[in-house]
């Protein structure tokens, strides 16, 4: 049988890594309730690890947000 395939968000994301890492919930009980599997949960988890400078990178953002601005005045 055909299941249509999901897409989560990237803030889904973020959440249901928090459950697992901060509130401890077990992969294999998240895997159950949100009907995924275990290997792309932790697929998740290695892209939120490798990419997590980004998050954190307050110079790329202020240099965006300035470039957004300047952007924006030409408009």
């Amino acid at each position: 049988m055909y299941k249509p395939r999901r897409h989560f968000l990237g803030t889904e994301k973020v959440a249901i890594l928090k459950r697992h890492l901060i509130d401890k919930v077990p992969v294999s009980d998240l895997c159950d309730e949100l009907d995924l599997y275990p290997n792309q949960l932790y697929g998740w988890l290695k892209d939120f690890f490798e990419n997590g400078h980004a998050a954190t990178n307050t110079e790329s953002r202020k240099h965006e947000s300035t470039k957004e601005r300047k952007h924006e005045t030409k408009a």
